[in-house]
Order: structure tokens, then sequence, then C-alpha cells
């Protein structure tokens, strides 16, 4: 394995990826869109989603690829992000086509950061026009910590954002992640260690190695339980592959991702939280082992996004009105 040219999940050629955030706000929205419709599926662990156009992802459902991917701050008004994805898509033309109508198919998911210290004290759903400015700045490179749906989020002890990493295969696939890290677990150990270290490469959060394990079970006790945070959470994510991959398969390779997410975040999955990880497969290379290859998709999948939720927080920066410390301000 090597990782891929960016480290970015966009390294999946044929995906491009945008954010649109607002600081005042302290929330914003990330887009994942395909140069063309792809594959896709979804794996959801948490006990409190919150989703859009998520059902016709199963693999028996008649939809068989998507047009983009949103992930969104703003809990329930966040899911509007998606209508503003859907009007500019059915402005360029692209969509499901029946008969004279163009239906862009647009799925998503929201975490929640409605009492992180921005100024929420809107009358109009701003989460529209944040997910159209998103689609148009839609690209191969993109932004990573306190961008997008990463803006206003947070995680148990420390400010959180939105990560990404990629790997290639030796089978010459590409796997890549992309995730907003708003959890109610920590995703780094009080002295600064990440809890995704034993899988980082070259240094791309800092480097600190793993830190001497205490007590497992104590560890939880550092979170500090803060009222603001415990009530609404969420870690949500797209993993992302050049595979051919039917829907069965790319459901796979996220649930395989889940455990990704619970190597990063401690506890995971937990009843507060509604972590849920997308997948997406633009077929651009066959499988040629039906058994091996899938096998190492998932796994890829899993230690990238593991890696990028540790990038997401470690590359995190302080903004007016922050109710926690970054990584970096805690221990850079």
């Amino acid at each position: 394995m090597r990782v891929g040219a960016r480290n970015l999940i966009t390294d999946v050629k044929g995906l491009l990826v945008g954010n649109a955030g607002d600081d005042r706000l302290k929330s914003g929205t990330t887009v994942l869109l395909g140069e063309k419709p792809f594959t896709a599926a979804v794996s959801v662990m948490g006990g409190a989603p919150g989703t859009r156009e998520t059902d016709m992802l199963a693999p028996d459902k008649l939809v068989t690829e998507i047009d983009a991917l949103v992930l969104s701050g703003g809990s329930a008004f966040g899911l509007d992000a998606a209508s503003g994805v859907v009007d500019g898509l059915r402005a360029t033309g692209r969509g499901f086509v029946v008969d004279k109508a163009v239906i862009p198919l647009v799925s998503a998911a929201i975490l929640f950061d409605l009492l992180n210290g921005g100024d929420k004290d809107w009358q109009e759903n701003p989460y529209r026009d944040l997910g159209r400015q998103a689609l148009e700045n839609a690209g191969e490179d993109f932004s990573l910590g306190t961008a997008g749906a990463g803006v206003g989020a947070l995680t148990g002890s420390l400010k959180g954002g939105l990560g990404s990493a990629s790997v290639v295969l030796e089978s010459g696939h590409t796997v890549g992640a992309l995730v907003a890290v708003n959890a109610f677990g920590a995703v780094a150990q009080e002295e600064g260690h990440f809890w995704a270290a034993p899988w980082e490469v070259a240094g791309e959060f800092g480097g600190c190695g793993i830190a001497p394990m205490a007590d497992p079970l104590m560890q939880p006790v550092s979170f500090k339980m803060q009222g603001f945070n415990a009530k609404g959470n969420t870690t949500i994510a797209i993993v992302a592959t050049d595979a051919a991959l039917d829907k069965a398969q790319a459901h796979r390779m996220a649930t395989a991702a889940q455990d990704g997410m619970a190597r990063a975040i401690m506890p995971s999955h937990t009843p507060v939280d509604g972590d849920l990880i997308f997948a997406a497969a633009t077929g651009a290379l066959p499988l040629k082992d039906m058994v091996a290859e899938p096998l190492m998709l998932g796994h890829a999948a899993a230690l990238c996004l593991s890696r990028a939720i540790a990038r997401g927080v470690y590359l995190a920066t302080p903004s007016v009105g922050d109710v926690l410390p970054t990584w970096g301000q805690k221990h850079g």
C-alpha cells in the first residue's frame, strides 16, 4: 500500500469535493460529486442518525447509481443542504431522466452542531445556499480541518473538523475517506496522542506516536461529559474507491470501514451519535479476484477512515467564540 498523490478522497479519479462554511454560523456543508453517476451504499451504526434519501441505497432498491453525497452540519436543518445540491445539479441537466423530468439523486447525512457557540438566530434556513455553494466549489483539491461540514464540529474534548486520507493498493485500486468528525467520544488521549496513531503515515497528524495505555475503561472520564456536547453529536463519513462494485459490495465496504471509526474514536457508535458511513464506487477498475480484492478494499477503507478522523481534528484551526480548544492549541 502507498498513500495517494493528494492523500485525499479525490485521489479516487472521477470524484470531486466542495466545501462551504459560515464562520459566524459556525457550521458548513461538504459535497462529494461524481463526474458521472456512481454506485453508493450506506452503513449506520450510531443511535441518533439524521439522513435524506438513504433508503434508495439499499441493494434491493431500484436506483443503481447516484450523483452526489452530502455531509452537513445543522442537524435536521442541515438536510436542506441537499436541496441546494439538487438545484445546482438540475440546472446543469444532471440527474435521473424520467420522460421530460430530470431528477438529481443525492443522499445526505447531518451532524449536530447547534450548540457550538455560533450564531443560530437566523430566520431562513441557510443550508440550502451552503449546499449550492459547496457544489459550485467542487474540485480535486479542498481544505481540511475547520472547513465545510467540519466548521462547527466538536469532539468530546477537542474541536473537531473535516478529514480525508487515501491509499493505493497493490491491485491498483485506490481507496479514500472523507469524514466530518463531531464525536461524543475522544479522538486523542489526554496527552495528545491520537487513538489512530498505529495507522499514521509519514507524520500526517503530528507523528506523536502511541501513548502508554493506562486503564482503557477510565479513558472516557476525560471527556468531562460537557452538557452541550452530550445532547447531540455524530461522525459522518464517506469511503470511496475506483473499483467496480455493486451496491451489496459497496455496503460491505462501508460496514468494514466502521472498524476504522471504532479504532479512532473512543467510544464510538454511541446512543447519542448518529455515526454513519457512505460508500462510493466509481467502477473504473474491475475486480479480478471477487474475494481477496473486496476484502482488501474494506480493510483499506477502515485504515483510511481512522487516519482521516485524526487528520480532521489535527488540522482544525481556532475561531472566535470556540467552546473547545483545537488539538494545536492544547498539544501543539
